[in-house]
């Protein structure tokens, strides 16, 4: 590779929720972009990483885990996966052992008709049975049209460098498209809110992660303390109740293991205020979704 040769691109990936997209680009990008939890649907929006060197800038795209859209929410995150076929110069599409291509024939129809090449990643192989990968591929490979296929545990960090190589090979050369010294287009506020979301699915069961949605209200730096004010929205008075739990108990417990992650994330002291709002059946309502940031276009 000669110095002046220069590769840039966007690789967006793709795959249903849960099988390790938000893993995966954490260890590709090198830093924790997205929130992980073992709750599907945890990523709600697109979120953009980014990994540069001298001689390339690769954009990384996790989108929400395709599903079938019941909620308006739904629409909405499903929408951020059509425009990511729109924009890619490689698809990383993830399953892993367990998936199927069940409810998502059509964005599969889509991909494979995109001409963008596809890399095929199957994940959670350290928990394959004899045979089972062997089958698995086979499966995969009669569905997606694949350039290549990379087994891999993004949990134990297994054969995800083989990805970038792939990548690499598939990358246009073209300037950078960001500042190489950013690592994501998203603001502070932003991860602010991801990671106290990520709390919640953390410590809440049902419906509860679900129908919650945080909005970071105040976000300064004031003597070298990231001071916060959040608020968490809820659809009913019920898991209002459920949310701040009893004396205030679970609230509390969410409060400071956000803080600590935030403090983690920023590197700086953080002070975090949280507050429960009722803002009924907000998942459904067009104009409440847009106050939230699921505006795709």
């Amino acid at each position: 590779m000669t110095q002046a040769k220069h590769q840039a691109g966007f690789v967006n990936i793709i795959g249903k929720p849960n099988v390790g997209k938000s893993t995966l680009m954490n260890i590709l990008v090198g830093e924790r972009l997205s929130i992980i939890s073992s709750k599907a649907q945890t990523t709600r929006h697109r979120i953009l990483g980014l990994t540069n060197s001298e001689n390339y800038q690769i954009v990384f795209s996790d989108t929400p885990g395709m599903l079938k859209p019941q909620y308006e929410l739904h629409k909405n995150m499903m929408s951020f996966v059509n425009i990511s076929l729109e924009d890619a110069d490689v698809i990383l599409f993830v399953t892993d052992l367990y998936e199927t291509d069940e409810e998502i024939e059509d964005i599969i129809t889509k991909i494979n008709n995109s001409g963008i090449p596809v890399i095929l990643v199957i994940n959670k192989i350290d928990l394959a049975k004899e045979g089972q990968l062997d089958t698995v591929t086979e499966y995969w490979t009669s569905r997606v049209k694949a350039a290549v296929v990379i087994p891999i545990s993004a949990g134990e960090k297994f054969n995800t460098d083989k990805i970038l190589q792939e990548i690499l090979e598939r990358l246009p050369e073209h300037p950078a498209f960001y500042d190489k010294e950013e690592l994501t287009d998203r603001s502070e506020r932003f991860f602010a809110s991801e990671i106290i979301r990520e709390k919640i699915f953390n410590n809440y069961k049902k419906e509860i992660p679900y129908s919650s949605e945080v909005n970071i209200e105040e976000f300064y730096i004031k003597n070298k303390v990231i001071r916060i004010r959040a608020t968490i929205y809820v659809e009913r008075d019920s898991q209002k109740g459920i949310i701040i739990g009893d004396k205030g108990k679970a609230i509390k417990k969410v409060g400071i293991e956000a803080r600590e992650e935030l403090e983690k994330f920023f590197g700086k002291q953080v002070m975090l205020e949280t507050f429960v709002k009722v803002e009924a059946d907000w998942r459904k309502n067009k104009l409440k979704l847009k106050k939230f940031g699921y505006d795709p276009t």
